[in-house]
């Protein structure tokens, strides 16, 4: 195997922990830290090492520390399986990650067999319907989305026609196998349906093809660095349409890359440190005082999957594998009964979230949350 394994040993926050192996709880991550998903990955495990850190300065859980262990994927599906088998065969209490829904896919069923929880950061819609009672998201999914970025453009842009632009990765083709159908519905018509490249360089001519079809508003699904790359070709190609996006396009990093072409940028967000709540805003002070950088929802993503991981074992009052996807199944998450998970979020019974979210705008480089929506089910 080509793959390199990066460890992260626990940080303690200056306590004593005991040495033997029992008085820890192991969990391991898997995750994109170089690669493709490198910004994503980065994010998700600075949000689980500040969960840990914080959980374990506390008393751990259950009177244990938590041991956490990242390995690389490098983004690889491959490499993903074959961390995935190792984090179970090293006996991991529960598997973390990874983030893009293509590695998730090749490595899900592996963490299935062995009937351990895997807690996810993808938003592929077809990753819950496969009947995996093992898999959690710490997202909404594509199929909860979709149906509030519709209504948006209809309801408040004002859209008879849209432009789509998407990346032909699992996580593009759910995002617009999920938008199209929505639209649809709201009698909105597709002008142009345009599929990218994940790492392509060049969006010179997709903005060109996007801008001649003269849409009403153009809604723009990739992955960080493309988005970033599509924003500035479409500010040079004079694209003054509105774009809208979901969750990534209005992220930290596509912000910073992109410069001035984000600003105008519009959206709906799962998680954001900007949402007008505050263990939001007190998580991202704590995160940017320890990692020196702002977080994206996958930052929180991370921090939060710890937590759900806590609060099960806590619910169980022991440490049972198996038990820990059967009390997260069907669950609402309270942050009176655990802060950690910041909002209360319902978990239903094929692993997907319900719980509320934020329209956005990017104002002078800065993501501005200008509505809350609520739960789909209240």
């Amino acid at each position: 195997m080509t793959s390199h394994w990066i460890i992260a040993a626990t940080l303690t926050a200056g306590l004593s922990v005991p040495a033997l192996a029992q008085d820890k709880v192991k969990l391991v991550d898997v995750v994109e830290l170089s690669g493709a998903g490198a910004t994503s990955g980065t994010n998700w495990k600075s949000g689980i090492d500040l969960a840990v850190a914080e959980i374990n300065a506390k008393g751990g859980i259950l009177g244990k520390q938590i041991e956490i262990v990242h390995y690389d994927t490098q983004s690889n599906p491959g490499n993903t399986r074959a961390a995935v088998q190792r984090a179970i065969d090293e006996g991991t209490y529960a598997v973390l990650g990874p983030v893009f829904s293509g590695p998730i896919g090749a490595s899900m069923q592996i963490a299935q067999r062995a009937e351990i929880a895997q807690i996810v950061g993808g938003e592929a819609a077809g990753l819950t319907k496969q009947g995996n009672q093992y898999l959690f998201r710490t997202s909404l999914s594509q199929t909860a989305a979709m149906p509030k970025i519709a209504n948006y453009l209809k309801n408040t842009v004002k859209a008879g026609s849209v432009a789509v632009v998407w990346v032909n990765n699992d996580f593009g083709k759910g995002g617009r196998d999920a938008i199209i159908p929505e639209l649809e519905k709201a009698g909105i018509k597709v002008a142009v349906d345009v599929a990218t490249e994940q790492g392509q360089a060049d969006f010179a001519a997709d903005a060109i093809k996007i801008k001649n079809a003269n849409a009403d508003a153009v809604f723009v699904y990739l992955n960080e660095e493309e988005s970033a790359r599509f924003l500035r070709a479409a500010k040079q190609q004079g694209i003054t349409k509105p774009l809208i996006g979901e969750t990534t396009l209005l992220g930290s990093k596509v912000i910073e890359l992109a410069g001035e072409a984000a600003n105008g940028v519009k959206g709906h967000v799962g998680l954001s440190i900007e949402a007008p709540i505050p263990a939001f805003q007190e998580f991202g002070k704590k995160f940017i005082a320890k990692f020196n950088y702002t977080p994206d929802h996958n930052g929180l993503k991370g921090y939060m999957a710890v937590y759900m991981v806590k609060w099960a074992t806590e619910k169980q009052k022991k440490f049972d594998k198996k038990g820990v996807a059967d009390t997260l199944r069907g669950a609402t998450i309270k942050p009176s009964e655990e802060p950690g998970i910041l909002m209360e979020t319902t978990i239903e019974q094929n692993g997907d979230l319900d719980r509320e979210s934020f329209l956005a705008e990017v104002i002078n480089g800065k993501q501005v949350i200008t509505a809350t929506l609520p739960k789909l089910k209240p």
